[in-house]
């Protein structure tokens, strides 16, 4: 056998051994998910889910339960709300949660075992997210299975919403399907009782009605609110807080009109939808599957503004049977108007599909929860609840009598449940077309139009440069206004912060796999960094720096504060400044490092940027993060930009690649350096060498050195160019150049007399 057949054959044994490897793994991963609570239960004391409890039993069924035993005693039972349900929070990834249930389906005690939500691991203490979640102990979930009661809610901590919610319905989602499923044998007999009727969508009725029509019948249902309704609401709750923080200031505005109507029945669907879009919405169904149409209008929005990064709404909630179901991104497609003849023109119109694994029955009467939710005190919320009835109307229905005899067991639901990475599958297949990243830029095309045209003013400012800075005082104001922008609209109010976190979770996103659409799905953010990149080949970090950070902008811009206030400026000496500006490299490349090991424990060491509390939260937060915020700024008061000069890790970035710029746009005269100093002295960061050159890795291309450098007053070459200009001009006057004056007229005695030049000079 020659050599290459043998290579050859030892290829094929590889690429036979890696398939079945590959088998083997696709394999035992479905039953590694099927259920993971023996995998968690180490990081769970017995005592924690039930009072006395001081053991665990052996695992059972799939999805597993444990029972908790207090000697011989069983007590309980313990699960995994992630092994019965989705738990995927705000990070992407599942939250774990092991749960105590006792035998009559009343949850005991649960602990929150595992997770990746980084709302929850920076800024926000994680006790206070579990602590939320204490208005689910004590709670009978048999009744909430039954339909006789409605999920609990849990308490929002503001600043965690959509990972308090997930937590909370995924504890109670499992609960109820657990005890569905029959494996406590508790009785639901009397909520779940066979129905007198069967009902069943009636395909026959297809009838095209007008938006009056489709009111007036009970089709389309609505809740209407004015903000002088919620405020009483509020205050009546003994929320006076919240009920003082009106959303306008006149009581008669529009809170909100909120509209429902079933979109897979096939007459509203057609008469909402047109043809077109429902017969595609029909393809995507799956049989049994439903849709419902949710649409408002109003100072209030349903949408709410969890699901950009955590994918969920978390202002609306599916209620039916004593389940609950909360929408994610993937079930939601955005509708742009009403194609209903008289139909309003309405600002939010979502079309949500409700996913295979939530039981749902349209013909049956359900119930659309509104969360409605106001700042109250500190960074505390209040939250009031509105709850919008449906029944659908029975010419849409066809009405069956029930067998004589049904069997016995009818009413509960079969045990087999899929895994959460079916589930997760499942709702992705049937996504609608359009990308999330598609809608959310759709819905900012405003704040898209104002960040673009900011970016070509600035373009513009950096083209013309020469122009403005011989124009100091207009330059001056030019600048001072971006900076109030970028502070104000770019920081405060669409917190399009740049930040470390970043360009951390860029390269993480290289190495674990790089997907567009995450980064798409922030445009502000996405836009900004795409003019950086660009920034960085003409002129450096200087664009992002100097002009577009916010944090940068409220440096600079109290600095001008404290020098009008006479505060006195220290200027370091240079020895000391050049030891200090390598700092932010030391914490960007050990940031990068740690993000290597762990993106998380980077994420919560990337604090050492005050952006979040002082831009992102304007300051409301815990007093350790706004001290060291405002230590920040009270040290830029005396020294411009201290932050930016020494500590910042996002500008040690910037300036790494900042190096390959194509362009050098800062002027320098012969003289710069040697002799003249004034450049190196009056650079607001200090970026100019003593020798004369300007360090592009420090500097943040605020132009005030090319302001010298066409100044004719200030700058010592600039001054011999204007006196060498001066005296030439007194060189170049008539007599000097040998011109013949004109005949001059002088009196002599009273008599004029004309005198030639010649004589003028006797």
């Amino acid at each position: 056998m020659t050599n290459g057949a043998m290579a050859s054959n030892g290829i094929r044994t590889l690429l036979a051994f890696a398939v079945m490897l590959f088998l083997a793994v696709a394999y035992a991963l479905p039953a590694q998910a099927a259920g993971q609570l023996a995998s968690f239960l180490d990081k769970v004391q017995p005592g924690e889910l039930f009072n006395g409890a001081d053991r665990f039993g052996e695992p059972s069924g799939d999805p597993p339960i444990v029972p908790v035993m207090r000697g011989d005693d069983i007590l309980g039972y313990a699960y995994l709300n992630s092994d019965f349900t989705s738990s995927i929070g705000y990070s992407g990834k599942p939250i774990h949660i092991v749960v105590g249930i006792d035998p009559n389906g009343v949850i005991r005690g649960f602990k929150l075992v595992d997770h990746k939500e980084p709302i929850v691991l920076i800024g926000i203490p994680e006790e206070k997210v579990v602590a939320s979640m204490n208005a689910l102990i004590g709670k009978d979930m048999g009744r909430v299975a039954s339909g006789a009661e409605r999920p609990p809610q849990v308490d929002i901590v503001s600043g965690a919403t959509v990972t308090v919610l997930v937590m909370g319905d995924s504890v109670s989602r499992a609960a109820v399907q657990l005890i569905r499923s029959n494996r406590l044998s508790i009785d639901l007999a009397p909520g779940t009782a066979a129905q007198a009727e069967i009902r069943k969508i009636n395909p026959s009725e297809v009838e095209i009605r007008d938006w009056q029509t489709l009111l007036g019948d009970g089709s389309v249902r609505s809740l209407r609110l004015t903000v002088g309704e919620v405020s009483d609401a509020f205050r009546q709750a003994g929320q006076t807080i919240a009920a003082d923080k009106p959303e306008t200031k006149n009581p008669a505005d529009n809170f909100i009109d909120l509209y429902l109507a079933p979109a897979s029945v096939p007459a509203i669907g057609r008469s909402l939808l047109g043809d077109a879009a429902y017969e595609r919405l029909a393809e995507r169904l799956k049989p049994g599957q439903s849709a419902i149409l949710v649409a408002g209008d109003g100072a209030y929005s349903f949408k709410g503004s969890g699901y950009v990064r955590g994918g969920i709404f978390d202002r609306i909630e599916l209620l039916q049977n004593g389940q609950g179901l909360r929408f994610r991104d993937r079930d939601h497609t955005r509708i742009p108007v009403l194609a209903a003849e008289g139909a309003p023109r309405l600002r939010e119109i979502a079309l949500f599909t409700v996913p295979t694994d939530f039981a749902f029955d349209m013909t049956q009467p359900f119930e659309l929860q509104m969360l409605v939710q106001r700042n109250a005190e500190g960074r505390n919320k209040s939250v009031l609840n509105y709850n919008l009835g449906y029944t659908l109307p029975d010419r849409y229905v066809t009405i069956e009598t029930p067998p004589a005899a049904p069997p016995p067991a009818a009413p509960a639901p079969q045990a087999e449940v899929p895994s959460p990475t079916s589930d997760l599958l499942t709702d992705q297949q049937i996504a609608d077309g359009q990308p999330l990243w598609m809608r959310m830029w759709d819905m900012n095309r405003i704040n898209i139009g104002i960040t673009a045209a900011a970016l070509l003013v600035l373009t513009g400012i950096f083209f013309f440069q020469d122009w403005l800075v011989k124009r100091p005082t207009l330059f001056a104001w030019v600048r001072r206004g971006f900076l109030l922008f970028t502070l104000v609209w770019l920081g405060w109010y669409a917190n399009a912060q740049l930040s470390v976190v970043n360009v951390l979770t860029f390269v993480n996103s290289l190495i674990t796999g790089f997907n567009w659409e995450f980064f798409l799905s922030a445009p502000l953010i996405f836009i900004l960094w795409a003019a950086v990149a660009a920034g960085l080949l003409f002129w450096g970090r200087g664009p992002f720096c100097g002009w577009l950070c916010p944090f940068g902008a409220l440096q600079e811009l109290t600095n001008t504060v404290a020098q009008w206030l006479k505060v006195p400026q220290v200027r370091l000496p240079w020895g000391l400044h050049e030891r200090l500006w390598p700092l932010k490299y030391i914490i960007f490349l050990g940031l990068f490092g740690l993000s290597l090991y762990s993106l998380a424990l980077a994420e919560m060491f990337s604090e050492v940027e005050p952006f979040k509390t002082a831009i992102v939260l304007k300051f409301a937060r815990e007093w350790p993060f706004v001290i060291f915020a405002l230590t920040m700024l009270a040290a830029g008061l005396f020294i411009e930009r201290f932050y930016c000069r020494y500590v910042c890790p996002l500008g040690a970035a910037l300036a790494i690649p900042g190096r390959i710029r194509m362009f050098e746009w800062l002027k320098r005269w012969p003289e710069c350096g040697s002799p003249c100093q004034r450049c190196a002295k009056e650079c607001p960061v200090q970026s100019i060498h003593p020798e004369g050159q300007i360090n592009v890795n420090e500097c943040i291309y605020c132009m005030h050195c090319q302001e010298l450098y066409h100044d004719d007053q200030r700058c010592p070459h600039m001054i011999q160019v204007r006196l060498k200009r001066e005296k030439f001009m007194a060189l170049s006057t008539p007599a000097s150049r040998g011109e013949v004056p004109a005949k001059t007229v002088v009196t002599h005695k009273g008599a004029p007399i004309e005198r030639s030049p010649a004589t003028q000079s006797e």
